[in-house]
This record gives structure tokens, C-alpha cells and sequence, in this order.
């Protein structure tokens, strides 16, 4: 097996293990973004007179049927192979030819793999945030089944002030749609075309267009200097992970509370059975698992961003080797938010709040009577809520001498 870096000395298997690490099975799922910027790549080469028309059309026909058989499941990146990129052109080589080796002209692989994750990465920030507003709708959707419903409001773990579940659920929905907005954000950083950079450095001496490969690509800029891209690694990345893992501890909140809600001491919720699975030793339980492990998902995506943002952290400019670890945490944590995203809606449809059990503190109030003394009477707030606590403290005592 040859690599694109071969120069005809033999690698020790172990050392290609090693550097190669997790990137064959991860860049399986970037393959097909790859396809897309090597056509775009290969596209500008051809206005630049650098490949003939028959190559073009050779290489884009080629590819096109390599990213066939990749999604069919026919091929996958081979550890022989060390990463997706050598993996597409090896093939394209392979069937068609010497056209197959002249698309990495002006191009190197930091580039190439950048341009497909960026690609990669604006799918997947959309689907995650589109994931996040299916999210909000579901609370949406209890709070119009049982807006109505009155709960408590907790400070400190105590009942505070009255709520409802139309203010509950709906705190939680605005601050998920605001998760899915901080997801959009990050494309002001996915967003910038790399192609063109190469190694880091420019193609000195080659009349390519970065502008080209932008408009196909449908990236919003060139990432300018070219100096600037591979100082930029890492940062999107951790940028995506951040928000992902704001909106699962928003999720891990709301799973909280749920669970709370759950126990036989509240009773102020009800789970459906196809939500909830049993105990192999106790007949009667039925367990909110899927809510335990909704909350504890915010953990593994805050682990995936610390992880990122240490990789990256002492770097000096240019290419390191060191960025290819950002993959793993980055995918693991993309796939932990859609599965999140994934179910939670059915659990959220099953939720079913039982008023009867809900039993507001009767002090619960104080606040309210305060304001109602301001209002009414025109006494200061601080005097006001004196007035109510010295009230609610004589009807203590008077309690206790019973």
C-alpha cells in the first residue's frame, strides 16, 4: 500500500497504528464531503488549464462513482490506507488512471480534510439545530396540554414563588431555541474556504482560483491569510462542542426536574410505560433510565470539549499532527447530542402532570402580598416584606404552641 507521503521507505506497522490512530474509521464519515470539495478542487484546476477537459471529466466521473460504492457500504478507509484522503485518491487512480494522481496538484492534505470537515461540520451544526427547535415545539406542546397546571417554583430547592407548567416548560424552550441559535453561530468559523492554503503556506507558482472553489463550495469567504487556516484548527471544532455542550445541560436541567417530578415523594409526573423500563429484582418499578442518562450526556460533551480545547492549546502555527486527535472527541459528542435530540420529544410527548398531587406551600405567596401591600397601601417594598415575614412568623409560633 503506497501513501500519498511515500517516498519508498518502509513504515514500521506499529508506528503507522499509532499515527494513524482513530482516523480511518472517522474519516469513513467524511467521505463524502470529500468527494464534493475534490470535485470543486478538480473543477478549478480544469479553468486553470492545469487538467485538460477529458481529465476533468475522468476524475469527476471517478469520484462520483467511488462516493457510490462508499455510501453503499462497499468500501470503507482502511487502516493500510492511514486516512480518507489517501483512501480517494488511491482509488481514483486506481480506475482511471494517471488522471487520478494529477488532482492533488496545488492541494495538500491539511487543506483537503479541513475543507470536508468544514462541509461535514455545516450539516451537522444544522441538524443538531434543527434537532434543538423539534426539542422546543415538544415543550410547547405540554404547555399547551397542561399550561394550566400550577407548580411550584424552586429557589435554593425550597418552593419560592408559584408557577405553572406553561412557565416551567416554556423557560426551558427558550433557552433550548437559544441553544439552537448559539449552534448557527459557529458557522462564522465553519464557514471560510481553506482550499487554497495547502500546507498551510499558499501554492507559490500556480495560477489557482481560491474564489473558484469557494463559489462552488458555497462557503461565505476565503479564510485569508493563508497563514491563519491552520492556526485556526481546532477553534470551530471547540466553538460546536461548547454549544453542544450548553444544550445538554440545558436538557440534563430539564431531565432533572423530570426526575424529581417522578419520585413516589412528588407524584407530580407520570411516564408512560414505553418510556420507562423495569427492575429485574422488584415487580413494581418502572424506571426513568432514558432521563438518568439524558442527564448525565452533558458530562461526556463537556469531557469531548475540554479534551479539544487541550489538544489545541499549546500548538506553535502551522500544521501539527496533534489536531487529528480533535476528531474523535468532536464526532463522539455530535453523535451524544443527536441521540439526545433523537428521543427525547417521545419522552417529552409522554409526560403527563397529575394536579391533585401538587401541593403548594401556603407561604408561597409571600411575595405576592408584599407587592400587593406596595400597591395598595403605598408601603415601601423593604417595609412590606417585614409586614408579611413578622405575619408568617406570629402564625408560626401560634402553630407551634398547638
Amino acid at each position: 500500500m503506497t501513501r500519498l507521503w511515500d517516498k519508498g521507505a518502509p513504515l514500521d506497522a506499529r508506528i503507522l497504528e499509532f499515527t494513524a490512530g482513530e482516523d480511518h474509521p472517522l474519516d469513513d464519515r467524511l467521505v463524502a464531503y470529500d468527494v464534493l470539495a475534490s470535485m470543486a478542487h478538480a473543477a478549478m484546476l480544469a479553468e486553470a488549464r492545469l487538467l485538460t477537459g477529458k481529465e476533468f471529466d475522468a476524475i469527476r466521473k471517478g469520484l462520483s462513482e467511488i462516493a457510490a460504492a462508499h455510501a453503499c457500504g462497499e468500501w470503507k478507509v482502511r487502516l493500510e490506507e492511514e486516512d480518507g484522503q489517501t483512501a480517494l485518491e488511491t482509488r481514483l487512480t486506481a480506475l482511471i488512471g494517471p488522471a487520478g494522481a494529477r488532482i492533488h496538484l496545488g492541494r495538500s492534505r491539511n487543506d483537503q480534510v479541513l475543507a470536508a470537515l468544514r462541509l461535514y461540520l455545516r450539516d451537522a451544526v444544522a441538524t443538531l439545530a434543527a434537532g434543538a427547535e423539534i426539542v422546543a415545539a415538544a415543550l410547547d406542546a405540554l404547555a399547551a396540554r397542561q399550561g394550566t397546571v400550577t407548580l411550584p417554583g424552586y429557589t435554593h430547592m425550597q418552593q419560592a414563588m408559584p408557577s405553572s407548567v406553561s412557565q416551567w416548560a416554556g423557560g426551558y424552550a427558550a433557552e433550548v431555541r437559544d441553544d439552537a441559535t448559539g449552534l448557527q453561530s459557529t458557522l462564522r468559523r465553519i464557514n471560510l474556504n481553506p482550499l487554497g492554503s495547502a500546507a498551510g503556506f499558499g501554492t507559490p507558482g500556480l495560477p489557482i482560483s481560491r474564489e473558484a472553489t469557494r463559489t462552488r463550495l458555497n462557503f461565505a469567504a476565503n479564510q485569508e491569510p493563508v497563514t491563519a487556516v491552520q492556526l485556526s484548527r481546532g477553534k470551530a471544532e471547540a466553538q460546536v462542542l461548547f454549544e453542544i455542550t450548553l444544550l445538554l445541560q440545558d436538557l440534563g436541567r430539564l431531565a432533572t426536574d423530570l426526575l424529581l417530578f417522578y419520585t413516589t415523594e412528588f407524584a407530580y409526573v407520570e411516564l408512560p410505560e414505553s418510556v420507562t423500563t423495569g427492575s429485574s429484582i422488584m415487580p413494581q418499578k418502572r424506571n426513568p433510565d432514558v432521563l438518568e442518562l439524558i442527564r448525565g450526556r452533558s458530562a461526556t460533551t463537556l469531557a469531548c470539549l475540554v479534551e479539544a480545547l487541550g489538544v489545541c492549546s499549546r500548538l506553535p502555527s502551522g500544521y501539527n499532527r496533534d489536531v487529528q486527535l480533535v476528531k474523535a472527541p468532536l464526532f463522539r459528542a455530535i453523535d451524544t447530542c443527536g441521540q439526545v435530540l433523537g428521543v427525547l420529544p417521545s419522552v417529552l410527548e409522554g409526560v403527563r402532570f397529575h394536579p391533585e398531587n401538587i401541593r403548594l406551600d401556603p407561604k408561597i405567596h409571600a411575595t405576592a402580598q408584599a407587592n400587593e401591600l406596595v400597591v395598595r397601601e403605598g408601603v415601601p417594598f423593604r417595609e412590606a416584606y417585614r409586614q408579611v415575614a413578622d405575619t408568617l412568623s406570629a402564625r408560626e409560633e401560634v402553630k407551634d404552641r398547638k
